[in-house]
């Protein structure tokens, strides 16, 4: 694997497999009565959120301190940041801290990609603006393969706003990577320009694609980024791409239902099939922990394919 994860395309099919199976051994750890490896005992991971963020955040916390490594929790608001220091100096403060692992979110598309020219240790991006989120794919494609298995030629549909989506864009790149088959789904307004180079497949009517799907992702309607009129009002998306009781009984006996949270019940989701049984949301929340113990293991620990012998000690 490569020093940093910054976005989804860093990862060959190897890689990606690779932290999907050291993700499955770590899963072991929770059902431990003493939920820690030593593993990167003496490293300091700094979690660095500049943007507002609870699964992520708590996630990475959670990770990392199963691992045994030690967690500086850094939010922007009440620091430095918010008298006007740069993401530079910040980045310099990290470096003399001596940070092994930098878990940055950040409002601004690129934001890992530069930090990553100005520190030693590794950089791991927990969602840049509108552009990656790459460890959401990770546990996203981690929860398919538990449910489902191997997901070679997979039809997965992820249906909502792209456009502002980084969970759309990095779960569409790696699930191409392993062999899945994506259809994006979304009104035309709420697509960007260049999902045309995307490796995927691009749909209008929900009710078309349903039937076929392995797998039915909905993607939260982004309120805080609505800036325009991109549909004519919240009734009206829902009522044409919105996943309720109806649409749901259409799909596969064997389908899934997931979503990256926080949802917006009743607008892109109902009630009933968020808490129905093909619903995997719950799982992608505990999964989230195991893929990002998985990658800060290989970030920071090593090389070595799996950790067998510490799992089963």
């Amino acid at each position: 694997m490569k020093r940093h994860l910054i976005s989804a395309a860093d990862l060959t099919k190897d890689d990606a497999l690779l932290v999907l199976d050291t993700a499955e051994e770590l899963a072991q750890v929770a059902d431990r009565s003493i939920k820690k490896l030593p593993t990167l005992r003496g490293r300091t991971v700094v979690n660095l959120f500049f943007e507002d963020s609870t699964r992520t955040r708590i996630s990475f916390e959670a990770a990392a301190k199963r691992l045994s490594a030690d967690v500086i929790n850094f939010s922007a608001k009440g620091s430095s940041v918010s008298k006007g220091e740069s993401l530079k100096d910040t980045a310099l403060t990290l470096e003399a801290m001596g940070a092994d692992g930098v878990v940055i979110r950040h409002m601004a598309s690129g934001a890992p990609h530069r930090l990553a020219n100005w520190v030693q240790g590794s950089v791991i991006n927990a969602g840049d603006g509108t552009h990656e989120h790459p460890t959401q794919a990770l546990l996203d494609a981690f929860t398919m393969r538990k449910r489902l298995g191997s997901l070679d030629g997979r039809k997965i549909t992820i249906v909502g706003d792209v456009l502002h989506s980084r969970v759309a864009r990095s779960n569409t790149l790696l699930l191409n990577t392993l062999g899945a088959e994506v259809t994006l789904v979304a009104p035309p307004t709420l697509f960007p320009v260049a999902v045309g180079t995307w490796p995927c497949e691009v749909s209008y009517d929900l009710d078309a694609v349903l039937p076929k799907s392995d797998v039915v992702m909905m993607l939260r309607v982004q309120h805080e980024r609505m800036n325009a009129s991109y549909f004519p009002t919240v009734r009206e998306y829902s009522r044409r791409y919105g996943l309720d009781g109806e649409r749901m009984a259409r799909m596969a006996d064997d389908a899934i239902v997931m979503h990256p949270g926080p949802m917006n019940r009743g607008v892109e989701i109902a009630a009933e099939v968020a808490d129905s049984v093909r619903s995997t949301i719950v799982e992608q929340v505990a999964n989230g922990v195991s893929a990002r113990m998985a990658v800060l293991y290989l970030l920071l620990g090593g090389s070595e394919p799996a950790i067998g012998k510490e799992v089963s000690e």
